[in-house]
């Protein structure tokens, strides 16, 4: 059966914020609602990479990007928040900023 391949499969951008759904999941974090916000923003952003490669015009694209950029940027947060508060463990904080600031990068230049 051939690959899917959609716009959003050739970026590398998408990906990245797979790979951060992934890792979110993956973390143990002890606060309901860190966990909620984490994982939702995670998934949110995910969601616009591939939205913003379906746009057709350069500032619809743009816009559906800097979207994907703030849940990224909120993702992130809400892992260095329940790092803060004990609710995970320093490794899981970092893994996760260091991914959320490869794939903001990335983002800023796609907007």
């Amino acid at each position: 059966m051939p690959q899917p391949s959609l716009p959003h499969h050739r970026l590398i951008a998408w990906h990245l914020a797979a790979e951060l759904v992934r890792l979110v999941h993956q973390i143990h974090l002890a606060d309901a609602e860190d966990r909620r916000e984490a994982r939702r923003a995670a998934k949110s952003c995910a969601r616009n990479v591939a939205e913003g490669a379906g746009r057709r015009s350069r500032a619809d694209k743009a816009r559906v990007y800097a979207i994907a950029r703030g849940e990224c940027g909120e993702c992130v947060a809400s892992i260095e928040l329940a790092g803060a508060t004990g609710g995970c463990k320093p490794a899981d904080v970092a893994r996760v900023t260091e991914l959320g600031s490869r794939l903001s990068g990335m983002l800023y230049r796609l907007s």
